[in-house]
């Protein structure tokens, strides 16, 4: 088990979820409707791969490929989610130029994932 993915998932699910109730009951009256969706998004993206580095945390025999994923895995959390936040709360609209870096960032932790997975098999 690796406890140092363990550990960031559990706590990027820990604020997630903080981040969720944060937004459902401070943010819903004061962000339009369109800003909801898209903190929303930052919530839902944000607790999947959560507990897709918590995942990551118990692959036996992890090689460097599931290393990397997991802190592809994480990035993608802080830039992708990080930057809807920030977006949303800031109305910083700039900010929209960095989420498809996380979700690049996502992206390549899944497939090196799936590589791994594939390698593993023969």
């Amino acid at each position: 088990m690796n406890s140092l993915f363990l550990c960031l998932g559990a706590i990027s699910a820990f604020l997630g979820v903080s981040m969720g109730a944060f937004g459902a009951h401070a943010l819903k009256n004061i962000l339009s409707p369109d800003m909801v969706e898209i903190y929303k998004t930052a919530v839902s993206y944000q607790m999947w791969h959560a507990l897709g580095l918590v995942a990551i945390a118990f692959i036996p025999n992890a090689s460097a490929l599931v290393h990397w994923a997991g802190w592809l895995m994480f990035a993608g959390i802080l830039l992708f989610s990080g930057s809807l936040y920030l977006l949303t709360i800031l109305n910083l609209k700039w900010l929209g130029m960095i989420t498809p870096i996380g979700g690049v960032a996502f992206l390549s932790a899944w497939l090196l994932i799936a590589i791994f997975a594939v390698k593993t098999q023969s």
